[in-house]
């Protein structure tokens, strides 16, 4: 009787889990993600670690030649070039780093202003031994790598932005609802709603509703934002809800878009930069090309038709093609 109990226990159990037993899986997909594991599908780059500005950095590192530094954004970490860094790793030492909050990277209770994230970013250049670096930055990455050029322009030479500019006055302005008809399941490129924008700014409210629930928000997130949102994979989808699955993750990661109006403040301060500066929009191109001439001097900016807003993953190849020319012709 004990055993045909035990039997029938292990039955219900496996039943209610689709036939997978708890305990074992829940190890092996927490290790299935993790940066070690991660790391090890991308042969020739190795973590590591660098303690800058009273922060600990996560990086990964590899290839040879000169640096260039990628930046990712929310809700990713730096898992999201994974797909264009081994190509850009023939010709570069590619660096691609945790911000402040993101990943494995520690969380701080402040500093999630822009202008502070780059100088992060270039302490940990520093640390490295590099006098000058290309930089590579997507989403809230795009906006820490504008900041870094505008504060460190003798450090940089030469920069690509992915989808979102720095935050300026302009973005103070938008509007907290959409036009009639314009909002769904899919982004109106002409009528974009980014509603997180105010969502994150809450303080403690994401926590309680999202923690444990993380996925739910990005599940909706990807839809809207990418053209086709099956490139991101199933294991792309468990790296990023695992790094925001805790309150800190998420309180770190509201925390870039609490920083909006004091990035917007400092952004009045900063001079036009002069340096070669690539665009790389989705359907963020019309906001990201606008911002972009009015604070620069020396942009292209492209849209990319068949990409949503996760250009490093809908469209790597495009991305590459891109920035290989834009480097080729700004030899810096």
């Amino acid at each position: 009787m004990k055993n045909a109990i035990l039997n029938l226990a292990a039955a219900i159990t496996l039943a209610g889990l689709g036939g997978t037993a708890l305990a074992a899986p829940i190890k092996s997909q927490a290790d299935s993600v993790s940066d070690t594991a991660l790391v090890k599908t991308l042969p020739g780059f190795r973590n590591a670690y660098a303690q800058v500005n009273s922060v600990r950095l996560h990086y990964v590192i590899g290839g040879k030649g000169d640096p260039i530094v990628l930046l990712p954004g929310w809700p990713q970490t730096w898992w999201s070039y994974h797909k264009v860094m081994p190509a850009l790793a023939k010709n570069h030492t590619v660096i691609v780093v945790d911000l402040r909050g993101m990943g494995t990277s520690t969380k701080p209770a402040d500093g999630y202003d822009k202008k502070t994230m780059a100088a992060d970013i270039h302490a940990l250049v520093e640390q490295l031994g590099y006098d000058r670096v290309d930089l590579i930055g997507h989403d809230i990455g795009s906006m820490v790598a504008f900041s870094y050029a505008a504060n460190y322009p003798q450090a940089t030479r030469r920069l690509v932005m992915m989808d979102v500019p720095h935050p300026d006055d302009n973005l103070m302005k938008w509007t907290l609802l959409p036009a009639a008809g314009t909002f769904g399941d899919k982004i109106d490129e002409a009528h974009p709603y980014p509603w997180w924008f105010a969502f994150h700014q809450v303080k403690g409210l994401p926590e309680e509703m999202l923690a444990g629930r993380e996925e739910v928000e990005q599940r909706w997130f990807f839809r809207y934002l990418a053209k086709n949102d099956s490139a991101l994979d199933a294991r792309d989808r468990r790296v990023y809800a695992a790094a925001y699955a805790s309150r800190d993750a998420i309180r770190a990661g509201d925390a870039w878009y609490q920083a909006f109006p004091q990035d917007a403040l400092d952004d009045e301060k900063f001079t036009k930069l002069t340096l070669p500066i690539l665009g790389l929009g989705g359907p963020g191109y019309g906001w990201l090309a606008d911002t972009l001439n009015r604070h620069a001097t020396n942009v292209k900016t492209i849209k990319l038709d068949d990409s949503g807003h996760f250009i490093a993953e809908e469209q790597p190849r495009e991305m590459l093609n891109d920035i290989d020319e834009f480097l080729k012709a700004n030899p810096g």
